[in-house]
């Protein structure tokens, strides 16, 4: 008996955080037609155009307006791809990203 091992076997995990979000932001100009803005938000924030009306509203009034919040490399690529949309259609419209607090 004296053979028999009695202890234990533990395993240490590693503390695992989320990642940080940052938010994604519409920002208002005079010249992007209120369609366009709408179409963007539908197709590349997967918006509903209910959804999606009042915060074009929101950024045409206020002058920037949050869509979302994702984590930074996802963040920075919707703002992308949504800034590239609007080039194609000769539009200036901008979006940015800041870390979400």
């Amino acid at each position: 008996m004296a053979d028999v091992d009695h202890s234990i076997a533990t395993t240490t995990r590693p503390k695992v955080e989320r990642p940080k979000l940052h938010r994604v932001i519409l920002l208002n100009d005079d010249f992007t037609p209120r369609e366009l803005v709408v179409l963007i938000l539908e197709e590349v924030f997967r918006l509903s155009e209910d959804q999606a009306t009042p915060v074009m509203l929101a950024a045409h009034q206020k002058g920037a307006a949050v869509i979302a919040a994702y984590t930074r490399e996802i963040a920075e690529t919707k703002a992308a791809q949504a800034m590239a949309i609007a080039e194609e259609h000769g539009c200036p419209l901008a979006f940015t990203t800041e870390p979400a607090e």
